[in-house]
């Protein structure tokens, strides 16, 4: 806990706005959170993460669908197994993230995710082919989204 412990403290004081948005689940599992007002930020916390603390692994991005806000889970991880999970938001009216694969590459295919499945611009997103839809996906269906419903494969014909 004395790792968990300095760490959080030591997140704290590099970004103030993480103040109050930190918890120790348990043994080497540490949960951080960027308000919505600092989700810029994001980017700088990962690289101090990397940089400072030598959480050098990018295990996975959950994405959510929290109703007013779409939430990003950044799951990071060091050589000693110590795991934080770094949430961050975007809203759902206006749904823009920066990608972060100039901090971690692997990043590419789980931001691909983010806009597949909720509809999340990611700025600075390498090209590439979707994933993990198909090409031949309708554009603007979003099936991860709470409000998202099965578009009628065979509509009713008009009389």
């Amino acid at each position: 806990m004395e790792k968990a412990e300095s760490l959080i403290k030591d997140l704290c004081k590099a970004f103030a706005f993480i103040e109050g948005h930190t918890k120790i689940q348990r043994s080497r599992r540490i949960y951080a959170e960027i308000p919505l007002e600092n989700s810029s930020s994001l980017k700088e916390v990962l690289i101090y993460l990397r940089n400072k603390k030598n959480f050098t692994f990018l295990c996975t991005i959950t994405g959510l669908d929290s109703g007013e806000n779409f939430e990003m889970i950044y799951h990071l991880a060091d050589d000693a197994g110590v795991l934080i999970n770094l949430k961050s938001f975007t809203p759902r009216s206006r749904p823009v993230i920066e990608s972060v694969t100039p901090v971690f590459t692997g990043a590419v295919f789980y931001e691909r995710e983010l806009k597949d499945l909720f509809g999340i611009e990611v700025k600075g997103l390498p090209e590439g082919r979707r994933y993990p839809l198909p090409d031949n996906w309708p554009e603007g269906q979003y099936p991860l989204r709470k409000d998202w419903k099965k578009p009628d494969e065979n509509p009713a014909p008009k009389a």
